[in-house]
């Protein structure tokens, strides 16, 4: 039984498909029969022309965009109207998004992960090598630790050296600079000009219920979006 909020992704791979419906009012059909009986609420629908070998997918691209800023599930009528690229998965995988085939509904989000295994295996090596490299600069006797804002010189008790602090924060400002990105490109795809008024998007981003970037509230200030634009 379905339950939540979800937009639904539909494609069809010609024009000629796009334009007489084929295929697309059977993907509509499997949806709607897996959302119904569940206490549910479709957002959005929205629609694909794409062959299933290529992975320029922009509007796959917005429903994503949609899904990650109102916090909903993706929907799509058969596994592979996602993709039959493992790579492209792992994408949508790391994206975040939740998502959810209505004819294999276990095969969700979760389940991906098993397409990810060689990735996923490449990351634990690299991150066992990241501790190996740290305990061999302990057995150095480096000190580890990050430095204070007004004592450059002072360690503060985190973990990594001053080079690594540096590098976490450049990471931090870029994962906020692409965040916002996101959202100005949400922005457009929703009508809204990114150019209004700090408060009228505010209000607008409130009342579409899009978290905001900390992710702990749906309600925007004007504060908030200033900063936001400030980064575009």
């Amino acid at each position: 039984m379905a339950n939540g909020k979800f937009v639904s992704y539909l494609r069809v791979s010609t024009d000629r498909q796009s334009k007489f419906g084929l295929g697309l009012e059977a993907q509509r059909e499997a949806v709607t029969q897996y959302l119904n009986g569940g206490n549910w609420d479709l957002v959005e629908e929205v629609v694909e022309v794409e062959s299933g070998r290529k992975n320029q997918r922009p509007e796959l691209e917005r429903a994503i965009r949609l899904c990650n800023a109102l916090g909903v599930t993706l929907v799509v009528a058969k596994f592979d109207r996602l993709s039959r690229d493992a790579h492209f998965l792992l994408g949508l995988q790391k994206s975040g998004v939740k998502f959810v085939a209505a004819d294999t509904p276990n095969v969700d989000e979760f389940s991906v992960g098993i397409l990810a295994m060689v990735a996923e295996r490449e990351a634990k090596a690299i991150s066992q090598r990241t501790k190996a490299a740290l305990e061999a600069a302990k057995a150095r006797g480096q000190v580890l630790g990050a430095y204070s804002k007004d004592d450059k010189t002072k360690f503060v008790g985190r973990t990594g050296t001053r080079e690594d602090c540096f590098m976490a924060a450049a990471g931090k400002k870029a994962k906020a600079d692409e965040t916002a990105q996101k959202m100005r490109q949400f922005i457009e795809d929703c009508g809204m000009s990114p150019d209004a008024p700090a408060k009228a998007l505010a209000r607008f981003l409130t009342g579409r219920g899009v978290q905001t970037p900390s992710g702990r509230s749906t309600v925007w200030q004007a504060t908030t979006v200033q900063r936001m634009k400030a980064r575009w």
